[in-house]
């Protein structure tokens, strides 16, 4: 892992604390955000100093490891290059969407329990804390053994179920040419993409056991664990009844506000935000953060999404900066109980993210007092801080 950047004292910049601004000093020190009196300087005025964007649920960087579906590249590089990605766009943790599916091959256990292994083996190396969020498909019930143990194994700590049978089989009646496309993403024939699903099918009575093994599981493993695309809220209140409480896009508005009666945390993506309207037709983030019913923004399929969607919101006056920041920092935080990130205070992780004020760039980010990104004015500044430390050690 790179080394921590030396004690420093960010001074000049609006720093973001709680709902709003307050110009302040940041001290940086060992990993962590202390009060900074009497370190070396970096003047970051013309800066905002926010905390570092927590994306928990991100699944680009499948983009990093098939390129094209035909095409597939090493872990290790991939993780790389995402790790790279992420931090240039202000991310400091980030959580790979991974599935476990009966579709198999890249959505499969074995593909699954692969990333599992070079997360942990790449986060010795990483620049942005790279976590792995498991999407597992709800009646793939043979392989629940399976799942939990990979879960302990790996240190995964949080799991989404998901359940895109129907939708599959709707797609074979409705679009054959998106099902032939999707088959040969998956690598196979549409026929035994086909057979897979009606395997899948044939499991549903056995699901609810499945779901309440994994959730007793998961309880004892400290795991939290939601569901994804809950379409009403009758499929809300079954997934809060056996205890997961995180709804991950919720596709309609009345799905989203039985969330929020029940108390349970609401994510939507933030290309949504960005694109103006769910790319499937369904409700519109916009419309869930206007109604005060979404907790937090992920990336999905953009991690460059995250950031843009705070400006798309800002701009259109849906919120103030600080609370559509809000929305990729301290509500995620919450969301999965991270008491140790998500703002700026002394005694947390030095999770920061130094944007220009006049460009909107991200200009630095800082990833657990480690340095991930830097580069325009804010390179310059350290480059002066250094060479002025230099000058006075002679």
């Amino acid at each position: 892992m790179t080394a921590f950047l030396p004690p420093l004292r960010l001074a000049g910049a609006e720093v973001l604390t709680g709902d709003g601004f307050d110009c302040r000093a940041v001290g940086v020190l060992s990993g962590q955000i202390v009060d900074g009196h009497g370190l070396p300087e970096v003047d970051l005025s013309g800066f905002w100093l926010m905390p570092g964007i927590i994306d928990l649920h991100g699944d680009g960087f499948e983009r990093q490891v098939y390129p094209r579906p035909s095409a597939p590249f090493p872990l290790g590089p991939a993780l790389a290059a995402t790790d790279r990605e992420a931090a240039s766009h202000g991310v400091t943790t980030c959580y790979l969407a991974q599935s476990w599916s009966w579709e198999g091959g890249m959505r499969g256990p074995e593909r699954a329990e692969a990333l599992m292994a070079a997360v942990l083996d790449h986060r010795s190396r990483a620049l942005t804390d790279l976590r792995v969020q498991v999407r597992a498909e709800t009646h793939l019930v043979a392989e629940v053994p399976r799942l939990i143990a990979a879960v302990e194994r790996f240190r995964v700590d949080y799991v989404i179920f998901n359940d895109h049978l129907e939708e599959g089989f709707q797609m074979r009646r409705t679009n054959p040419d998106g099902f032939a496309h999707w088959a040969r993403k998956a690598g196979l024939a549409e026929a035994e993409l086909a057979a897979r699903m009606e395997a899948a099918r044939e499991q549903t009575l056995a699901v609810p056991r499945a779901l309440c093994a994994m959730a007793e599981a998961f309880d004892r493993l400290g795991v939290t664990y939601g569901s994804h695309d809950d379409p009403d809220a009758e499929t809300r209140e079954v997934y809060r009844m056996i205890g997961a409480r995180v709804a991950e896009f919720p596709t309609t508005l009345r799905a989203a506000a039985a969330a929020r009666a029940g108390e349970d945390p609401v994510l939507m993506g933030a290309p949504n935000v960005v694109r103006g309207g769910s790319q499937a037709g369904n409700v519109a983030a916009v419309d869930l953060i206007r109604a005060g019913l979404c907790d937090g923004l992920v990336s999905d399929y953009h991690i460059p999404a995250m950031p843009m969607a705070v400006w798309a919101l800002v701009d259109a006056g849906v919120l103030p900066l600080a609370r559509a920041w809000g929305l990729v920092s301290s509500g995620p935080a919450r969301v999965l109980r991270m008491a140790d990130r998500g703002r700026v205070a002394e005694g947390l992780r030095a999770d920061l993210v130094i944007v220009d004020r006049d460009t909107r760039e991200i200009a630095a980010t800082i990833a657990g007092g480690r340095l991930s990104h830097l580069s325009g004015r804010a390179a310059a500044r350290f480059v002066e801080a250094r060479q002025a430390a230099r000058m006075a050690a002679e």
